[in-house]
């Protein structure tokens, strides 16, 4: 399956899904950064994978910043657009053009913990389970269907550090799972319910 994956940061996600990339069934065929100085793009270059640097800080608009990350992306023509750590809210403009194709990450229990710092908010908040979310892009910010989550607990000891660590480990094992779910045909996104086999999940 054609893949393109977006990044703003270390793309260690990025790196998970490229060394399991053979058994998702995936292939990447472009990383976009809006960062210029996002680490995951020297991952990608590593690979051989074809990099492209948007940065938003460029443009005097997200609709403009938006209008040149399409044109890349369609030159590709991706089957799937994977967020890995992209870093930037996306409008409805984007989302619905690519609607049902786009897979994000988030480092919360949705729907809890949308947005930034979510370690510390989950600790600020004493829960006592913390985990990540997979889930489909929507116009809504970290609102689109899920997909999967895994929680874990969180210890006494940590802290935003420590359970950031323990929380990224779970990404880098739920992520491939869903994508090759995906690739195989099996997940799909209809009328806002995703569906795994043709059940909602």
């Amino acid at each position: 399956m054609k893949a393109i994956v977006l990044i703003s940061g270390s793309g260690s996600n990025l790196q998970s899904i490229i060394d399991n990339s053979s058994y998702i069934g995936l292939n990447i065929d472009c990383v976009i950064s809006n960062k210029t100085d996002a680490f995951g793009i020297d991952r990608a270059k590593n690979e051989g994978i074809n990099t492209h640097i948007i940065d938003n800080e460029t443009f005097s608009s997200r609709q403009e910043f938006e209008i040149k990350l399409i044109k890349v992306i369609d030159k590709y023509n991706p089957e799937i657009i994977i967020l890995a750590g992209f870093m930037r809210i996306l409008s409805p403009y984007f989302t619905n053009k690519y609607l049902g194709k786009i897979l994000n990450i988030h480092p919360s229990l949705l729907p809890k913990f949308k947005g930034l710092n979510t370690h510390k908010r989950a600790i600020d908040a004493k829960e006592k389970q913390h985990g990540v979310s997979v889930h489909f892009v929507t116009s809504e910010l970290d609102g689109g269907p899920i997909i999967a989550q895994k929680p874990i607990n969180i210890l006494p000891s940590d802290n935003p550090n420590s359970l950031a660590k323990r929380v990224l480990a779970e990404e880098h094992i739920i992520y491939p799972k869903v994508l090759r779910w995906f690739a195989q045909g099996r997940l799909k996104l209809k009328n806002n319910v995703a569906l795994l086999d043709n059940k909602p999940i």
